[in-house]
């Protein structure tokens, strides 16, 4: 038991170093030179220069998202000048704990978080390269946000861009709004467009590519509809 103990607190240990060396990276090599801005809240963030050999891997509507490539199994994710929610965030993976739906908080500065990274595709690339969606993907993201709810966070903005699935299994990657008051029901639309027009389809064996314009059209449509009847 001893020695069982001792190997798992070496291991932590030596993420808690490599966790350390990588916030030693981006106050030092990232934060200096990466260029961010958000013009809207409701759109992502502009990413207009990531340094090498950091690359990027997303953006979102607070911050953008990078990895780097000795470390590639955590990704950082760096809030946008005058982008508020950093410290809600760190609150959130502290509820959450460790689950296999959700990323894990490794560390935090000043305007940054470092965090487990979760490899697959979302969603909306799914969508968009015609990649068939399994419902265990959906049966997934439902248990992961019911787990949310158990632990006293209120799932908000989960939508095409926030969920993936990575080996068939789904897991939730952006979770920055849990700690809004508002209800949100994006991912009961989701949800309901899922089993009424994209599951016939798969039974039928039609899964194709939908172009990134007929997306955002739809994207933008749902937001409109929804802010009317608001």
């Amino acid at each position: 038991m001893n020695k069982t103990g001792g190997q798992g607190a070496g291991a932590l240990g030596e993420r808690e170093k490599a966790v350390q060396s990588l916030m030693g990276k981006v106050r030092g090599e990232l934060l200096p030179q990466l260029a961010i801005r958000s013009v809207n809240p409701r759109e992502p963030v502009e990413v207009l220069f990531v340094p090498k050999p950091w690359r990027l891997v997303g953006a979102g509507n607070y911050a953008a998202v990078v990895l780097h490539p000795e470390e590639p199994g955590k990704v950082v994710k760096v809030y946008a000048e005058g982008r508020p929610g950093l410290q809600e965030e760190i609150e959130v993976y502290r509820r959450l704990g460790r689950h296999p739906a959700f990323s894990e908080c490794y560390g935090a500065g000043e305007s940054f978080l470092v965090l487990r990274r979760l490899a697959g595709v979302t969603i909306y690339e799914c969508l968009r390269k015609g990649i068939r969606i399994p419902e265990t993907v959906i049966r997934d993201i439902d248990d992961a946000l019911a787990y949310a709810r158990r632990r006293g966070l209120r799932p908000h903005d989960v939508h095409g861009k926030n969920i993936m699935m990575m080996d068939g299994r789904g897991a939730v990657v952006d979770v920055s709004d849990f700690l809004k008051e508002e209800p949100c029901i994006m991912w009961s639309d989701f949800k309901k467009s899922y089993y009424a027009l994209y599951k016939p389809l798969l039974l039928l064996g039609l899964t194709f590519p939908i172009p990134d314009g007929w997306l955002n059209m739809l994207r933008k449509g749902y937001r409109l509809i929804r802010r009317r009847e608001s």
